[in-house]
């Protein structure tokens, strides 16, 4: 599983979401705004804010919460514009991490991340000083277990469908698409009745890295701190981030 998923996957088990329910539903109604501003608070003409309201309706976010956020994309109401923002850097190890934010103040966010930073020992850096060592693309995440799929058929199902990058790991199925295949593969895929938990944008990295356990659980350590921010959206890494490691994180 990607650095990305299993991030993710370590959050689920340590309970974050559920503890911090008001700021997941603050991050979920930025991406709402971010994508209405991107392309217009239409979801049939905007494939990336119905991806947004996707995911927010699946967290239980309130409809009327939902809307707001898109009003606020399209300009209404009084509250100041959100702008979206990369941040990057090298955690413990050299571990490189890129930060996306959404924000109504650039220079509250950047104090934030550089502080977070600053705390673990690590500096943030310029504008493209990791950034080369990802990619953008899509992510579609099947839920094998749903209907007892085989994986290598749904593997070559999704090559079908125009995907260019498939991993497996544990129960779940990870889809990569060039970001503008995203819309159409998910049709594909949702057509032939696979079971997607999750359709999103993300920055892959080209390779993974391995460092010392100690620098690994202190780059966790840093990304948990990052994503604690109201501002910060998510954090991508080239960890790699192995099960021994997920596990001794998951119960520190």
């Amino acid at each position: 599983m990607s650095g990305h998923s299993k991030w993710s996957s370590i959050r689920r088990s340590k309970g974050v979401t559920d503890q911090r329910r008001g700021q997941l539903f603050t991050k979920l109604a930025r991406d709402v705004t971010i994508a209405t501003r991107e392309g217009g608070g239409d979801p049939e003409a905007n494939f990336r804010l119905r991806l947004a309201i996707d995911k927010a309706r699946a967290s239980n976010m309130p409809s009327d919460s939902i809307q707001r956020a898109i009003d606020r994309g399209t300009g209404k109401g009084n509250e100041a514009a959100l702008e979206e923002i990369y941040y990057e850097g090298y955690g413990p190890g050299g571990v490189a991490l890129m930060i996306e934010a959404a924000t109504d103040n650039r220079n509250r966010t950047v104090s934030e991340v550089r502080s977070s930073f600053t705390k673990l020992g690590c500096s943030l850096g310029e504008s493209g000083s990791v950034g080369w060592m990802f990619d953008l693309k899509g992510l579609l995440t099947i839920d094998l277990t749903a209907k007892k799929l085989d994986p290598d058929e749904v593997m070559l199902m999704a090559i079908d469908a125009g995907a260019d990058d498939v991993q497996v790991s544990e129960d779940m199925l990870e889809v990569y698409t060039e970001l503008p295949q995203l819309a159409s593969v998910r049709q594909q895929m949702v057509a032939a009745g696979m079971p997607i938990v999750g359709a999103e944008k993300v920055m892959k990295p080209k390779t993974l890295v391995q460092p010392d356990d100690k620098d690994g659980m202190l780059a966790l350590r840093l990304m948990d701190r990052l994503e604690d921010l109201d501002d910060v959206q998510k954090v991508f890494t080239n960890l790699e981030v192995t099960d021994e490691l997920a596990e001794r994180f998951a119960e520190a």
